[in-house]
């Protein structure tokens, strides 16, 4: 687990390029509620979903957002780069 800075814009962006299905793969495999993962990438259901530790601050480019933990974008990065074994664990 590790933190990392990315514009709103550069998350959405990898959020829109990943393939249908994409938010329950990572979900399942992350032993995480869909919501969740959703919440990750800017979603704001809470009553279904948790918070995942992103901090946003206003700024170019859709602001900065800082991720408390890359888990699940280094999950959805593998997606994009084909990665079919990909093995995670919270």
């Amino acid at each position: 687990m590790s933190t990392t800075t990315i514009t709103f814009n550069q998350l959405r962006k990898l959020k829109d390029s990943l393939p249908d299905g994409s938010m329950r793969t990572i979900a399942k495999n992350l032993d995480l509620n869909v919501e969740t993962v959703r919440n990750y990438f800017g979603g704001k259901n809470y009553e279904d979903g948790k918070c995942v530790g992103i901090h946003l601050e206003q700024g170019p480019d859709g602001g900065i957002v800082e991720l408390d933990d890359t888990t699940i974008l280094e999950y959805a990065q593998a997606i994009l780069e084909g990665k079919k074994s990909v093995q995670f664990h919270n």
